[in-house]
């Protein structure tokens, strides 16, 4: 893409309503735009960021046999009722019609209807073990909605629900979706700690939360600096100071930020919706559920609090917007580095390529830290005399020659997205 075609600019200073980092470098770097409190507009670079997510959730999530869905957001009271979720002070209400009493909430979650449409497909335990998910807009009637895309009113999150005869047949799925998760975040540049939480309004037994330590995080853990054992502070057994039950490692007090949950459901939304099946000996039975969140766009903030510097976001390739920022810092040499960027593109390396006019090299520079795409490639009168081409990683403060060809063939490697 042509920087001088995209929809956005970068902005010099940081929007004088945020405190987060990751709020203030998304909107500073063109990929979010915030209309209202904790409402936010993915832009062209932002969106580009989520659909790399969005892969690799769905390549995860499609390993553990999950089938992809799309659920409405728009979900009627009577669902909500049969659970006994409908008082739960969360998602947006609204009646079918102007001033009718409230019928509709906008979906804070989806357990209630999923169970209820199961109904039609699951008779048998023939019919069981099935998974299901979706990546959809969330909404949830946050009053104190903060630090950016961490603490939303509207949000991307991906929901997958199983289906199991029995609690054994649950637990066994459950350590593979803990497994897949820990490789989204790991592919996703991150590391995350299982964490034994409280149910909430989704169970009442203990279930577990995926953690990425960063000071901005609202929640508190106990964790074991030793072999990563965790415990949210609301449910905790084990103190900072204290010895870890599972390694007699130390224990440490840490603010973190949770990126995912798994619950075990048990037979609760099953009972709720008339949702059994009838086993091997004939017998009637309620279905086994689990459910296993992840927030598409808090963790695309949580990556950009955990991968920044000082001048801007450091973002890992795997979910870089692209995979190459090209810059033209020589007007005389535009005519080469117009030929690099189409090698790029027919060799089909993502690049991004600052052509626009008018700009000095710093001014372009910092833009491009700031947005943070992984490799930065420059031509420049000296260097294009012997056909190479400035390479520098975000990361690095010192730019290395090397050959154009090179360049385009070991960027081709890397960018198999």
């Amino acid at each position: 893409m042509r920087q001088s075609t995209l929809f956005t600019k970068t902005l010099r200073e940081a929007p004088q309503d945020e405190v987060a980092q990751n709020a203030i470098l998304l909107e500073r770097g063109g990929f979010a735009y915030k209309n209202s409190a904790g409402v936010y507009t993915n832009l062209p670079l932002g969106w580009r960021v989520i659909e790399h997510i969005n892969a690799i959730v769905r390549e995860e999530m499609n390993a553990i046999g999950g089938q992809e869905l799309l659920m409405p957001a728009l979900v009627e009271k009577r669902y909500w009722e049969a659970t006994g979720r409908w008082n739960v002070d969360i998602g947006f209400r609204a009646g079918a019609n102007k001033g009718d009493e409230a019928q509709f909430t906008l979906g804070w979650s989806h357990e209630d209807i999923l169970a209820a449409m199961a109904t039609r497909y699951i008779h048998s335990w023939r019919d069981l073990p099935v998974a299901v998910y979706q990546i959809q807009t969330k909404f949830r009637n946050e009053p104190r909605a903060k630090s950016g895309l961490l603490r939303g009113r509207e949000f991307l999150m991906k929901d997958l629900y199983s289906f199991h005869a029995d609690e054994k047949d649950l637990f066994a799925y459950y350590e593979r979706a803990r497994k897949a998760y820990d490789n989204v975040f790991r592919r996703c540049g991150l590391t995350a700690y299982f964490t034994l939480a409280a149910g909430g309004v989704f169970t009442l037994q203990h279930t577990h939360e995926f953690q990425v330590l960063a000071d901005v995080g609202e929640d508190a853990i106990f964790l074991c600096a030793s072999c990563g054992y965790a415990e949210n502070a609301e449910v905790a057994t084990i103190q900072q100071g204290g010895v870890c039950p599972k390694c007699g490692g130390a224990i440490e007090g840490k603010r973190a930020i949770e990126v995912g949950n798994i619950f075990p459901l048990g037979t609760k939304y099953a009972e709720a919706t008339g949702l059994f099946f009838t086993d091997k000996n004939g017998g009637k039975q309620p279905v086994v559920m689990g459910s296993y969140g992840i927030g598409i766009t808090r963790l695309l903030a949580t990556i950009v609090e955990v991968h920044h510097d000082e001048r801007g976001i450091v973002w890992p390739e795997s979910v870089a917007p692209f995979a190459a920022h090209l810059v033209l810092i020589d007007e005389a040499e535009r005519g080469r580095t117009d030929a690099l960027y189409e090698a790029l593109r027919r060799a089909g390396v993502t690049a991004l390529y600052d052509d626009r006019e008018g700009l000095s090299a710093g001014q372009r520079f910092a833009d491009a830290d700031l947005i943070g795409i992984p490799y930065r490639i420059v031509i420049g009168s000296r260097l294009a005399k012997s056909n190479e081409v400035g390479l520098k990683r975000r990361m690095e403060t010192q730019e290395s020659p090397m050959a154009a060809d090179a360049v385009v063939t070991m960027l081709a490697r890397k960018d198999t997205r």
